[in-house]
């Protein structure tokens, strides 16, 4: 079974201002992914620009992939434009995915890291306290779904206009460092922008607690021989497409 596949648009949806829900449906049986693992995708054609993107596989219903991604360069403005029938380029699934949760667990999601985490707690329904967290409530999409799917929800937005006021990392670290926090103890998995997952790990650090981030970085073949999205690791350099993109919190120099 091939991980380079064609496969044709099946939905296109603008979820707010520059948030876009894409769906596909393979051409040929392909390789199912487990949460956090990601594909390679670029429209049949093009060349501006000349490689393939990286996007955390989203959902998996009725035999369509969907991927969320915000639209904000040349790459993902022409995905997102792509009409229903059209047929793209595909190669996945790739990396490394979450480690699959004993009972319930923490979920932490910045923004669009959103993107990574809700196909974990599609597949462990109602066993997830997610926390998620943007600057402003028009950052934030599909909240129905997500409160469905979740065993609890918990909104923090920095401009107080939906939920909590603050960040959603102080907000995660709190309700974990409660005495005798239900929490407490419970494996944690957060996708966001660096710096969230950095201030994730200065809250959590030394606490006992399994914690494991999924990196974003750019790439450019995805498949670890270019080492073009290498982090450093606590003793060596990582490759985000091969050795991630998911990583225990400790493996990384923050």
């Amino acid at each position: 079974m091939s991980r380079f596949f064609k496969a044709e648009i099946s939905g296109s949806d603008i979820l707010n201002s520059d948030i876009c829900l894409l769906s596909l449906k393979p051409h040929a049986e392909y390789e199912h992914p487990l949460p956090g693992q990601f594909y390679m995708l670029q429209a049949i054609g093009c060349y501006d620009p000349l490689l393939k993107r990286p996007f955390s596989i989203f959902s998996i219903k009725n035999n369509n992939l969907s991927f969320l991604f915000r639209v904000r360069g040349k790459a993902t403005k022409i995905l997102s434009s792509l009409k229903k029938g059209e047929v793209i380029d595909v190669i996945g699934p790739l990396g490394n995915s979450y480690p699959e949760p004993g009972s319930d667990f923490v979920a932490v999601a910045g923004g669009v890291g959103v993107a990574s985490l809700y196909n974990l707690i599609e597949k462990y329904s109602c066993r997830a306290h997610f926390f998620y967290g943007a600057k402003t409530k028009d950052e934030l999409v599909l909240l129905d779904k997500i409160s469905s799917l979740a065993k609890e929800l918990t909104i923090v937005t920095q401009d107080c206009s939906c939920g909590l006021e603050g960040v959603v990392t102080d907000a995660c670290a709190d309700a974990i460092c409660i005495p005798d926090s239900a929490l407490n103890g419970l494996p944690v998995y957060a996708c966001g922008p660096n710096p969230m997952l950095k201030a994730l790990h200065s809250r959590l650090s030394g606490k006992g607690i399994k914690c494991y981030v999924s990196l974003e970085e750019h790439m450019a073949c995805g498949v670890g021989a270019c080492l073009g999205c290498v982090v450093k690791g606590i003793n060596e350099y990582k490759r985000v497409c091969k050795e991630g993109p998911v990583f225990s919190m400790d493996e990384i120099q923050w």
